[in-house]
């Protein structure tokens, strides 16, 4: 195959690079306007709105977090009605968990794996569009819906039979299971488009045993996603049965189980939690290699330890039932599977540690957030260790004890890596760098707060504080740590305000990048910042784990696809050998309309079983045109 199977000269490369990079960027570029910015496909636009995105939804998740603690503060407050706490304690968990965790990672993965694998695009980049559209439109519906004073009331779990037809009439659980629907759509297309990029658009060279230990933690994230979010629509959707058309899918009454709701919505909720964080792994192996300027020590077993806790995720949701009656042979073997867990995760914490030992660390901003990371993910892990226990477990069950214990473990296992994520990769993604004054101050602030205000949650469990109370009488014993948690929630605000403030004015006013300020290995470095709309001038061709230490500026390429025609090499699985050129869909409306036409049909859904009818007809339109094929040149190689 002569497009791939030489490695041409430096000087081969200089003659005709102008003529070329001009011919490529027409072909890749996305035109301007508000049609170009509907229609575009390229995966780093696509990424970064992703990220902007899932942010606004923290921003938005930690207003609510605050008005939850002002109204905690003092007993017997009156800030917020009974009826408004709980909606706002459902929509602050149901968009921390659907609209800014997995997003947010899954957004990472569309912006950096194709650059770290050395393609020019994401797999299906027209269904990447369109998931981004379709996870807007949930995370639209869910907000108006609070506006509206009618946002969902049951919880981020909304347990039956409270979010069934008998105890929650009205629209609000509706809402709430059709969120589901479109967050999970946008996240199984997403996990596809990364599961089918890592296995067939690798560049050449790179084999399985070469790929960066971010794209292997999204590797095994997407399959996590693939098998566990159709429990959790199964769920959703046997929930609008039940209160649409009058199945009894839950209800014990007519045959049906309110427990199927909890086996259903953990199966999917506890893989869910490492879901979160297994891109986190990969971040911090990422940062960790470059800060110390040496390999991640333990490659392989740090691989292997991520698919084993992708396997063990599976093994563990009853114990989030141990107090639901189940038979007690099941218990002890989801104790022993949740505490089995603490294996991999410790393998991962030691070659961390190993390779910061063997290295000479430079604590450059994100490297604070993964010191942060990994004081905080061991506290976590340690009272997960506690509640995986039944007897310990049963006692501290709904009180803050577990409120703390997922916050450190959510928070400290993914938050902190995925901001020093932002301040390591924002160079690349803006070619501006982010202030480091600004950076160490945010750090001391979000560190400082989140632990002045999670930690005393244990002690407030302990002491039998339940969650999801929206007051507490004064004569019991928690006014005092409740205020000074609230108090402590508002140095943690202020962290992530300077944070904020921080991304804002870098992206015009940073210190200009260059293409690998860190020095770091990875192939997203080998290009300028930030990347032009093909990616790489030439696909590169890998010769080792970290390809820019080992060949610097002479990395070799691949030459041989067209100028004229986005085009992609297609490579086999295992050892990335090309096979074969593949065309890159051009950019489209139709992937934009789609998302509009099937949001249309969903939430009418809400309302009448006669809209997935009628509504199917716009979308089996829309998707029509999406499809329809266009002549195009035949390959002339």
């Amino acid at each position: 195959m002569r497009w791939f199977g030489k490695i041409p000269s430096p000087a081969d490369l200089a003659a005709g690079d102008e003529k070329a990079e001009a011919a490529l960027r027409r072909t890749w570029s996305t035109p301007t306007g508000v049609l170009g910015a509907l229609s575009t496909v390229d995966h780093k636009i696509i990424g970064r709105r992703y990220i902007a995105t899932a942010f606004v939804f923290l921003m938005l998740g930690g207003v609510l977090a605050l008005a939850m603690r002002l109204q905690l503060a003092f007993p017997e407050a009156r800030f917020i009605s009974a009826d408004r706490y709980n909606q706002i304690f459902t929509v602050h968990g149901s968009n921390m968990m659907f609209l800014f965790a997995v997003p947010v990672m899954e957004a990472m993965a569309v912006y950096l794996v194709p650059l770290m694998v050395g393609t020019r695009n994401i797999a299906f980049p027209r269904l990447n569009a369109f998931s981004y559209w379709i996870f807007l439109a949930g995370g639209l519906l869910l907000w108006i819906s609070l506006a509206l004073d009618t946002a969902p009331d049951v919880g981020w779990f909304a347990y039956v039979p409270l979010a069934g037809p008998q105890y929650g009439p009205g629209k609000r659980a509706d809402i709430w299971a059709q969120m589901i629907t479109f967050t999970e759509v946008s996240a199984l297309a997403v996990a596809v488009e990364i599961v089918v990029t890592v296995f067939k658009l690798r560049a050449p060279g790179m084999s399985l045993d070469r790929i960066p230990i971010f794209v292997w933690s999204m590797l095994v994230t997407a399959f996590l996603v693939i098998m566990a979010m159709p429990a959790i629509m199964l769920a959703s959707s046997s929930l609008i049965l039940d209160r649409l058309v009058g199945t009894q899918f839950f209800n014990p009454a007519e045959g049906g189980d309110a427990l199927l709701w909890q086996h259903l919505f953990w199966f999917f909720g506890h893989p869910e939690v490492y879901i979160i964080f297994l891109p986190a792994v990969g971040m911090v192996s990422a940062m960790i290699s470059t800060f110390t300027q040496r390999p991640t020590f333990g490659y392989l077993p740090l691989v292997l330890a991520m698919i084993a806790t992708g396997v063990l995720a599976f093994g563990l949701w009853v114990h989030h039932m141990f107090v639901a009656g189940l038979p007690r042979v099941g218990s002890s073997f989801f104790t022993a599977s949740s505490m089995a867990i603490a294996i991999p995760a410790g393998t991962q914490i030691f070659c961390w540690l190993a390779t910061l030992w063997d290295g000479r660390p430079i604590f450059k901003t994100p490297m604070l957030f993964i010191i942060g990371f990994l004081i905080t993910f061991v506290i976590g892990g340690l009272t997960g260790v506690m509640v995986a226990s039944v007897p310990f477990d049963t006692q501290v069950h709904d009180t803050y004890f577990v409120v703390a214990h997922f916050h450190y473990v959510l928070i400290g296992g993914s938050v902190f890596p995925l901001i020093g994520a932002i301040y390591y990769w924002f160079p690349k993604m803006t070619g501006r760098m982010m202030s480091e004054t600004l950076g160490r101050w945010a750090f001391g602030l979000i560190f400082t707060g989140f632990h002045l205000t999670f930690f005393p949650m244990h002690i407030l469990g302990l002491q039998g504080m339940p969650r999801r109370v929206y007051t507490y009488p004064p004569e019991l014993p928690w006014a005092g740590l409740n205020l000074f948690v609230s108090l402590s929630a508002v140095i943690l605000a202020a962290g992530f305000l300077i944070f904020f403030i921080d991304v804002l004015r870098s992206v015009r006013h940073g210190p200009e990048a260059g293409s690998n300020p860190w020095n770091a290995s990875t192939l997203e470095w080998a290009m300028p910042s930030p990347p032009p709309p093909y990616n790489f001038r030439h696909i590169p061709v890998v010769e080792s784990r970290e390809p820019l230490w080992t060949s610097g500026e002479t990395l070799p390429v691949a030459t041989g696809l067209r100028l004229d025609r986005r085009e992609l090499i297609v490579s086999s699985v295992a050892a990335a050998d090309p096979e074969a050129r593949e065309a890159s869909p051009a950019d489209s409306i139709w992937p934009f309309l789609a998302a509009i036409a099937t949001s249309i049909m969903l939430i009418a859904s809400i309302f009448s079983p006669w809209a997935v009818i009628w509504g199917a007809i716009p979308v089996a339109i829309t998707l029509t045109g999406w499809f329809w094929p266009k002549q195009t040149p035949e390959d002339e190689s």
